[in-house]
């Protein structure tokens, strides 16, 4: 869990030309942008810095806050090696009746979490990675090395009207994983709090490997590329935070073999939010459900973590359950299986409008409570059958899975509608879950 020892958020706004026609309150021309430094620290990954910046073209203000063109750059790293490079890009003038979403990351972490399979059937130990516990392993237990290449390409077109729409998609990953390089993070730390080598303390990564759950194919990493093909239903009146409306998705993916993927596989997802006004213009409230399954083909390990959805939003959120953009409070990556159901309602109120600098500010309250749980399980009872050294009480709990919950709430910050920085903190239920988390980011959650 990343531990900050300060963030510091500042708007750096311009509107670009004259106003005209309208009054300026009421809508933004042309360009504008909001950006966002940040400074974070993490025992083991040392020092995070960089930025972003979120570019919004409004042409002539006709459409807002519908923008023509946004444009979204980051860059952030850690002291040690852990980064994120990113550039996003949306829009639904650059081809004329089509919405067109592209993406290109690469996303290294030296720390990746990694919690087992099948939610509460797999059992974590907190007192393996307190470092003041008696049966104290190593911090770097629930961990592994990742990098991460991703490509991705989404297009959207009206069917008879504009709210009823069809999806298709390409999306290249490809990963690079492999234990925690421990000789890197023990560089420069006295000899008391050097991590033990994984060659001497194996994490769970490395056990799995050992039993067999994860095979040798999969081990290091590999390529998927996946297409996808889906129908939505939209009626939201603002897409940023609806304050009125529905979306529903229904998307299926496909990763052939035959392209350069360790194994065949495709997957089904549904996606379901509604918006209700409570008071016209300042509260609301909101929910999703979503659901996703395997429904043919073997899934790599590595690519579980893997949320379906429509179109990759600027903030990446395509990893769960469990984090900053899926359960809240709850461990990254906590609730992985070959099926999935989550939720999330929330209460959001804007509390304060005021312009400032020729733009227009909102201030808004969350409170909100996520849930989850594995719905089809990964066979992992069946392959370590044959392993009759493994200790299996201290790291499966078979039959426990159940509904994993998470409660909390959250600030944000938004200017002109779109450039929303939010802050949330969210606690777990149940301590296998973790206790909580606080984070930082862009957007409303859906």
């Amino acid at each position: 869990m990343k531990h900050y020892l300060c963030f510091l958020g500042v708007f750096l706004s311009l509107g670009l030309f004259a106003q005209a026609e309208k009054k300026e309150t009421e809508i933004k021309k042309n360009w504008n942008f909001g950006a966002l430094p940040a400074i974070a620290f993490d025992s083991d990954l040392g020092f995070q810095y960089g930025a972003l910046i979120n570019l919004f073209d409004y042409g002539n203000g006709s459409r807002y806050p519908r923008y023509d063109h946004s444009l979204y750059f980051e860059v952030s790293r850690y002291t040690k090696g852990s980064g994120f490079y990113s550039f996003n890009y949306n829009s639904d003038q650059l081809i004329k009746g089509i919405e067109t979403s592209f993406d290109l990351s690469y996303l290294t972490d030296q720390a990746y979490d990694f919690y087992g399979f099948n939610g509460y059937e797999s059992f974590i130990h907190p007192e393996w990675i307190d470092k003041t516990d008696n049966d104290y392993k190593t911090r770097m237990f629930y961990k592994y090395d990742r990098k991460l290449l991703r490509m991705k390409l989404d297009l959207q077109g009206s069917i008879l009207e504009q709210r009823f729409r069809w999806v298709a998609g390409i999306k290249l990953l490809n990963f690079k994983v492999g234990s925690v390089n421990i000789d890197k993070l023990n560089k420069g730390k006295s000899e008391g709090d050097k991590l033990p080598l994984t060659t001497q303390e194996p994490g769970l990564y490395e056990k799995y490997q050992q039993w067999g759950i994860i095979s040798a194919e999969e081990a290091d990493g590999g390529f998927v590329p996946t297409f996808k093909a889906g129908l939505i239903w939209d009626t939201r009146d603002n897409r940023p935070n609806p304050m009125k409306g529905m979306a529903t998705e229904v998307i299926f993916e496909a990763s052939p073999k035959i392209l350069g993927s360790e194994s065949s596989f495709s997957r089904f997802g549904i996606i379901h939010r509604q918006y209700f006004t409570l008071i016209p213009k300042d509260l609301s409230f909101a929910y999703r459900l979503g659901y996703e399954t395997t429904l043919s083909g073997n899934v790599p390990f590595y690519d579980r973590s893997q949320m379906i959805n429509s179109v990759l939003t600027v903030d990446g959120a395509t990893e769960g359950l469990g984090g900053a953009k899926t359960l809240r409070g709850i461990r990254r990556n906590r609730i992985e299986g070959d099926g999935i159901v989550y939720g999330n309602a929330e209460l959001r109120w804007k509390f304060v409008h005021f312009d400032w600098t020729n733009n227009h500010f909102y201030l808004g309250l969350n409170a909100f409570t996520d849930f989850g749980k594995v719905t089809k399980t990964v066979d992992v009872e069946s392959k370590i059958a044959p392993v009759s050294s493994i200790p299996q009480p201290d790291y499966f709990k078979w039959g426990a899975e159940k509904m994993h919950y998470s409660y909390g709430g959250g600030l944000r910050v938004a200017m002109n509608e779109n450039f929303i920085i939010a802050f949330d903190y969210g606690m777990a239920a149940d301590t296998q879950d973790g206790t909580s988390g606080f984070y930082i980011g862009l957007n409303y959650l859906f």
